[in-house]
């Protein structure tokens, strides 16, 4: 059990919780939900120990491990599978006293010591290692692979891998999904559901938090609201509280207004009657939702251009990838105006290749691409984020666009995506990655797209913006192609389905519960085309030496940009430590005294100086992060050529 009573705690002048009351009981799955900002990491730091009240009590029950997953990995050199390994603590301790038994010819302890390993399941943990790192994406030869080899996202899934390894009795999740694809997710949720302690989970994608939890925490105004049920309760009972409230009628029955219109719309044009069914049910219970989130700030729309073609975008008989190695092979597509897409498939498959191929990123590696005479793009991806300017302003973004447009319109417009008051004139490098996101998603409403292309949108937002770009994409007339592993903004915003997989791209005739089920079989047939395809390979001598070398060769290529990556991801540790002593003494409420004038000018111009070249190093990071996946992918379809 954790028990809070009376807490209070603040971070430098940030008053996160005041005389704060919760209790979670042994078994509970408990949601952790708030705007960004209100202390939900926090309070995970709490129950770990790393932060102190400033007054109330924090008790946690007896002597219960907790398992919770970390932000950074340290132990480059060691082998995947060893890495997660390690997050059983027992398994290693006990793994290390039959080392030392054996190397002391101690074998009177020895049946002991193994009957302990027996007890911990301790034979089958590289099994459930192997599942554990199978279920999250990883392939087969990843786990023996050094941690260095891997790239940022995938670092992040093996932190989650050994969370889950770890033989825990209160486990934390600070939004496990953000890196992980719909395939991933799906079975993560499955996992999470059989988890038998207590969980503690913080994440912005609806669905995954419906399916998982039991109950839901609620950080606002200082407080620790519990409601019993999953998000979807909470809303239910959010909603009829706000609805009690008479100054919030009308703006909810506006809300309720605009889904019931693409309730309508797309009643009109569904023709797949399982689809179909499936996206009314979800939209009609937006419906009954949409006044629990009456109070947001943020009411954007996508206009769509005033000119359309007909059609869009047309592929024909094109093939996409990179470096002559194609991904996709003879795809036809042909974009009409008011096309709702949703691109699934397992990852690496090629939904982001498909995209950056539409937006011209990418060039065809052979076929034909034609772009409608009044085509008009508006393309979303992570990347976008880094390409926004660090020094400049939202209002400063829109007005190099639009220098003739009045600064009252601009403010107008960014106000509704939650940029209020002098929040619109804040450069944005002060900004946390969901505002960034906010920014890249005003300045493609501001341009007015008729084609819609969203590479995974909702990393980064929380509920609140995410439930305001689902509506924002529902009111949308122009045409949306869409990846993301939020099943709640696919199921509400887009009527088709095309599947990416095995170098194709092809109408899928299901929901996403079909889409779970087409997931589940392809994993059981995977073990046996495996064996097929090392029959055919064969197993000689000479076979395992052309291939080991081959891979050596790939790693020599890999290697200078790892190098250069490490490189960076130390400077900007050194650089984050640094700017973290820096606001921890501008947290000193001494600091702002008279007397202390001259070391807070010294103090300010350091963070801002720390601020710029952490924002420098990181653009330069994900620079050379983007050139060694490009590069890894090439590699790989290279690999997969030979074989």
């Amino acid at each position: 059990m954790i028990q809070i009573s009376q807490l209070n705690l603040q971070r430098g002048i940030q008053r996160l919780l005041h005389q704060a009351n919760l209790t979670i009981h042994h078994g509970w799955k408990a949601g952790i939900i708030g705007a960004n900002g209100v202390g939900k990491s926090s309070l995970f730091k709490l129950i770990l120990g790393e932060l102190q009240p400033d007054s109330g009590d924090l008790q946690i029950a007896g002597n219960l491990t907790i398992s919770h997953m970390a932000q950074e990995v340290t132990s480059v050199e060691r082998r995947v599978l060893d890495y997660v390994l390690d997050g059983d603590a027992q398994l290693r301790q006990v793994q290390r006293e039959i080392a030392a038994a054996e190397a002391d010819e101690q074998h009177h302890h020895l049946g002991e010591l193994h009957a302990r390993l027996d007890s911990i399941d301790g034979y089958s943990a590289e099994a459930r290692a192997h599942l554990l790192l199978n279920g999250l994406g990883f392939m087969p030869g990843d786990a023996s692979r050094p941690v260095g080899d891997l790239s940022g996202g995938w670092r992040i899934r093996l932190n989650l891998a050994q969370a889950l390894m770890c033989r825990s009795d209160i486990l934390l999740l600070d939004e496990p999904t953000n890196h992980l694809d719909l395939d991933a997710t799906l079975w993560l949720e499955q996992w999470l559901r059989q988890y038998p302690g207590t969980l503690l989970l913080v994440s912005h994608d609806r669905d995954f938090i419906d399916n998982v939890v039991s109950h839901i925490v609620h950080m606002h105004h200082e407080q620790l609201d519990l409601y019993k049920g999953n998000y979807s309760a909470f809303e239910r009972m959010r909603a009829e509280r706000l609805a009690q409230q008479d100054a919030q009628f009308q703006k909810q029955q506006q809300r309720v207004s605009e889904i019931e219109n693409f309730v309508r719309r797309f009643r009109a044009k569904a023709t797949k009657a399982k689809q179909a069914q499936s996206r009314l049910k979800e939209l009609e219970r937006m419906e009954l939702i949409a006044p629990a989130h009456v109070d947001s700030p943020f009411s954007f729309r996508f206009t769509p251009a005033d000119k359309v073609s007909n059609p869009l975008l047309t592929l024909h008989k094109a093939d996409c990838g990179y470096a002559g190695k194609p991904i996709m092979q003879q795809l036809n597509l042909s974009l009409a105006p008011g096309a709702r897409i949703g691109l699934l498939g397992p990852n690496g498959a090629g939904k982001s290749t498909l995209i950056k191929t539409l937006v011209g990123d990418l060039p065809l590696l052979s076929g034909e691409q034609r772009g409608g005479e009044h085509l008009k793009v508006g393309y979303f991806a992570q990347h976008q984020l880094e390409a926004l300017d660090l020094e400049a302003s939202p209002l400063l973004h829109i007005k190099r666009r639009s220098p003739k447009t009045s600064e009252q319109q601009i403010r107008d417009f960014l106000g509704s995506f939650g940029f209020l008051g002098d929040d619109a004139l804040e450069p944005v490098k002060r900004f946390s990655g969901g505002e960034k996101a906010r920014v890249a998603l005003a300045l493609i409403a501001w341009e007015r797209p008729n084609l819609l292309l969203m590479d995974e949108p909702t990393n980064h937002l929380d509920l609140e913006v995410r439930h305001a770009l689902t509506v924002a994409l529902q009111t949308f007339e122009g045409a949306l192609i869409l990846v993301s592993h939020d099943r709640h903004l696919l199921r509400n915003t887009v009527d088709e389905f095309l599947l990416v997989a095995d170098g194709q791209a092809r109408p899928f005739d299901g929901d996403l519960d079909d889409y779970h089920s087409w997931l589940g079989e392809r994993r059981r047939q995977a073990p046996v085309e495996e064996e097929k395809q090392d029959a055919g390979r064969g197993n000689s001598a000479a076979d395992r030496k052309e291939q080991k070398r081959l891979e050596a060769q790939n790693r020599a290529k890999l290697r200078p940009l790892r190098q250069s990556i490490e490189k960076l991801e130390k400077q900007l540790e050194r650089c984050s430590s640094q700017l973290s002593n820096v606001e921890a003494q501008l947290g000193d409420s001494e600091i702002y005294q008279d007397a202390n004038k001259e070391k807070l000018r010294t103090l300010l111009g350091q963070q801002a100086d720390l601020t710029r070249q952490s924002q420098q190093i990181e653009t330069e990071w994900l620079e050379q992060q983007e050139a060694l996946e490009t590069l890894e992918l090439a590699l790989e379809q290279g690999s997969a050529t030979t074989d």
